[in-house]
């Protein structure tokens, strides 16, 4: 693959066709770029109708901050797909979570936008820097490691 930094949107069809997850769990729904093994930004539109919102909490709908760690990590995912076809049709775990701090609760009617730059990546694991953002303002970020088998 040649550089992407202004590789058009993938729309979630596209991603379908990269990761393997599915609604009521997928938690990005385009992705706006991408810099071939060096970072990807991602869209997420939380709406009102997602199911985890009927319990967490009932009244005041927050999403659960695992969540937008779990968007951060299937972005994450599409780049390492994209950069490294090798990759493609193996299964990325989570292999450590470092540094995660939430910032502000992510509402109903917010957009978030993932953004991750790869830090380095040894054999199997690759480790990248995570933020989530809405409106500019950051809401959560975390050091994501993730194992491909």
């Amino acid at each position: 693959m040649t550089e992407t930094s202004n590789l058009a949107s993938l729309d979630i069809k596209a991603i379908f066709d990269l990761i393997p997850h599915r609604y009521p769990f997928i938690m990005v729904d385009r992705i706006l770029s991408v810099e071939e093994d060096k970072s990807i930004t991602g869209l997420k539109n939380v709406s009102s109708g997602e199911p985890f919102f009927q319990g967490h909490f009932p009244g005041q709908p927050v999403m659960p901050g695992v969540l937008i760690l779990e968007g951060l990590a299937q972005v994450g995912c599409v780049l390492a797909y994209l950069s490294k076809p090798e990759k493609a049709g193996k299964l990325a775990f989570f292999a450590g979570i470092d540094h995660a701090r939430f910032r502000r609760p992510v509402v109903p009617g917010d957009q978030l936008i993932y953004k991750l730059t790869l830090l380095k990546e040894k054999r199997a694991i690759r480790v990248m820097d995570a933020k989530a953002y809405v409106d500019d303002a950051l809401v959560a970020e975390a050091e994501l490691m993730a194992s491909f088998t």
